[in-house]
Order: C-alpha cells, then structure tokens, then sequence
C-alpha cells in the first residue's frame, strides 16, 4: 500500500513537471515569435526561433512568400523550430502567418508585411508645413454673456466636447472657420443640426446659438481651429512615384494632442535664420521662414502617429538627389550611425550620432530607437536634438534606416527615432508627447 503510494506521489510529480516544462515552452515560443515582420522584397531572411515545438503554419496568402524555399500549401508547411526558419519573400504583400504546435494547438499569428525593394533619396532640408483640417477642431467650449444676465453653453448642452470635430451643420459640410460663422450668423438663434466626429465615430446634435450681450452677434459658446503650421524636416523622397514623408511623427493640435485630419496642405522652402540651443529641461528649437515668393515644393495628403505625406512637384524641387537602400528593422544595430539635417540656412549636413537601443517592438510608433548626438559641431550650434530637426534621415551602413522623432526635455543629446519601414508602410495605407518629452518638430 506504501509503495503504491509512493509511486502515485512521484507519477503526480513528474506530470507536474511535464507540465510545467510544456507551459513554459509554449510561453517562450509565443514570445519569440513576433506579432508583426515587415520584410523587403525578393530578399531571404532567416530566422532562429530556437524552440522546442513542431509546428503547423498556414498562410491566407501564399503567393507572396515561401517557408524554406517551399510554397506554403493549403494545409500549411509542417516545421521545427528548433532549426532556423527561411523566409523568401516574392512580392509586395501582407501575409498572415498562423502558427500551431503539433498542428493542434493554437500558438500565434504573425503579419508578415512585405514593402517594395527600392532605394530612395534621404533629404534632411527643412521645409515649412502647412496644413487645413478636414473639419473644424473643437479646443475648448465657453458660456456666452447673454442681455438677460444668464450664462448659456449651448455647444456644451448639445453634448460637444474639447476633441471633437465639426463636420456639417445643417447638412452643409464646414471648410474652415469661416463657413462655421456663416452657418451660425444667419441661424438667427434658430436651430443648427450638427454633425461632429469623436474618436472617429460621427453623432448628431441639435443647438440654438444665443445672442451675445458685447457684441449683439449669435454665438454657441466654442473655441476653434481649422489650421496650423510650422518647421519640420523632410525625411525621404521616392523618384519612382514622387511621394515624400516627413517629420517621422503626427502633427497633433497644441491644445487638445488630437491628431489633426487633412484636408489639405502644402510644403514650402524654408531658410533657418536662428537656432534656439536646447538645454536640460528646456527644449531647443530651429527658428526658419517660409520662402513665400517661391511656389510649394509639393502637396500633402495625410498625417498619421508615423509622419506626413505628400507629392513633390518636381523632382528639381529636392535639395539632397543621393539614393539609399532601405535599412529594416531587423538590419538596425546599436553603434554608430549618422543623421541628414538642416540648422543653417539651406545647407543639409550630416552629424554623427550613436544608436543606443533598438526597441523590436511588433506595433507601427515614433519610439523604435534611443539615439544620442555625438558629433561636437552640432552640439555646439544646438545642444543636441531640437524641435525642427523632427524627420531628419537616420543613415547607418550606407542605408536609410529611420527618422529622428522625439528629444528627450531632461537631456537634449538624446531622443527617439523611428522605423523607416513604418513610415513607408503607413504611406501606403490610407488614413502627445508624453511629460518629460517633447516631438522635435
């Protein structure tokens, strides 16, 4: 009876451990394996998992990529991953990878991400960036003085909030300012049907602007925006298409940090004229002007968290014409590298700097890398990064591999940079600084 005991006690441990084993297998198996890939193509790229699984993967596309040298079949490509994974990519695409141990049980799915293979120009020449929202930016809402002595909120009491955006009023859509005080002039106090946006989902509302007691004019108690501009830097130029992206981050309005839809928009020539040396916990800043009596280099089309985008009009119009390869994420090393930048008049030049981290984080940001300016010329004309330099091409081993985004407020040496990758894919796609922190651009 002991011994049966005994043995039922060890049985129980060693399936425990078992258990154990198998449960920390799958955890570092799922771990290794990354959310999303972003791969050039016609490229192999391998890949050391170093698990103890044999799995099962399957593609709901298989056109666009091979699995050690073989089509990924209908059934999915049976493997181990204890040896190193091939991934020859064939063509631009997504793929989404779905991995199962022993063909059973349900480990990840991966998006493999495949961009075109193509070398572009790094710029690094400041421009000026002008931009109209599609809409109108709620920054704040009021209570109007009325003859009466009473205080109303009507845009308040319609249930419209700091963020929001006005798209329509009575079913008349706003292109700026202007056509939101036309609307609400001849209202004459009656009613407005408006359509607004938050968080990307359209509401209606109903409200009645009242009379102002200053000024006699009707008023619905907002504060408002429909435009903005400033300094950035240009990152990239691609001659094949003539797209452009810049600043490596998303302009976001100063009030709200809401990332302001386009409607339209334009980038000029710029000259800096002064720079504002960046010191601990106050940020520098590149102090340029529009070159007005010049016509805009190019349009812009979109802003999203990973930069802006346009066409060039006019391949003349880019300063810097020298082409790079595309560096992915996979390719970034921490040590030296260089960045392309404009902090004198129109000249681009290029600043040592030194990758220290690289973050293999799977989502699209501006936070991919933490670099540090080594280079004593642009310390001492800038203290490091500032606010302006947001987009100058980060350059290591020959090949264009990102974009400077942030500095950091408590040291100005250092910052963020992002992903080149992420910024190409994001043109493609249709479509605030955290405290201790400031975007440099």
């Amino acid at each position: 009876m002991h011994y049966l005991k005994s043995n039922k006690k060890k049985l129980f441990v060693l399936l425990f451990v078992c258990f154990c084993v198998a449960t920390l297998s799958y955890l570092q198996t799922f771990s290794v394996i990354p959310e999303r890939l972003t791969l050039l193509e016609g490229e192999e790229y391998i890949y050391n998992f170093k698990s103890l699984y044999f799995v099962n993967i399957k593609a709901d596309n298989n056109e666009v990529l091979k699995l050690n040298n073989s089509s990924i079949k209908a059934n999915g490509n049976y493997l181990e991953l204890i040896s190193p994974l091939a991934f020859k990519t064939q063509k631009k695409g997504t793929v989404k990878l779905n991995f199962k141990a022993f063909g059973v049980i349900p480990l990840k799915t991966m998006q493999v991400d495949i961009i075109p293979s193509k070398k572009l120009a790094a710029c690094g020449n400041t421009v000026g960036v002008k931009i109209r929202m599609d809409g109108i930016l709620v920054i704040g809402v009021s209570e109007v003085d009325t003859a009466n002595g009473v205080r109303l909120a009507p845009a308040k009491d319609g249930g419209i909030k700091a963020g929001d955006i006005i798209c329509e009023i009575n079913n008349k859509k706003l292109t700026d300012i202007r056509d939101m005080i036309k609307q609400i002039d001849n209202s004459k106090g009656g009613k407005l049907d408006i359509k607004y946006k938050r968080n990307n989902t359209v509401y209606s509302t109903t409200i009645y602007p009242t009379q102002g007691v200053n000024d006699r004019k009707y008023h619905i108690g907002l504060w408002v925006r429909d435009s903005t501009a400033g300094i950035g830097t240009l990152t990239f130029y691609d001659p094949e298409t003539g797209s452009f992206g810049a600043l490596g981050h998303g302009i976001t309005d100063i009030d709200t940090g809401m990332l302001m839809p386009v409607n339209s928009g334009e980038v000029l020539e710029s000259n800096i004229i002064a720079v504002k040396k960046g010191e601990q916990g106050t940020p520098g800043e590149l102090k340029g002007i529009f070159m007005e009596n010049k016509p805009p280099m190019g349009n812009i089309y979109k802003n999203d968290e990973c930069g802006i985008y346009g066409k060039v009009y006019g391949q003349n119009r880019i300063f810097n014409q020298r082409l790079y390869p595309i560096g992915i994420r996979g390719q970034v090393k921490v040590g030296p590298a260089t960045i392309l930048s404009n902090i004198e008049g129109n000249e681009i030049q290029e600043f040592s700097i030194y990758i220290e981290k690289v973050a293999r984080q799977s989502f699209s940001g501006p936070k991919g890398m933490v670099i540090k300016v080594t280079d004593k010329k642009l310390l001492n004309s800038t203290g490091g990064i500032v606010q302006g330099m947001s987009g100058s091409p980060i350059i290591q081993n020959g090949k264009l591999i990102g974009a400077v985004t942030h500095v950091l407020v408590n040291d100005p040496t250092r910052g963020y940079g992002i992903f080149i990758e992420w910024m190409l894919k994001n043109i493609n796609e249709k479509a605030a600084a955290p405290i201790g922190e400031t975007k440099a651009g």
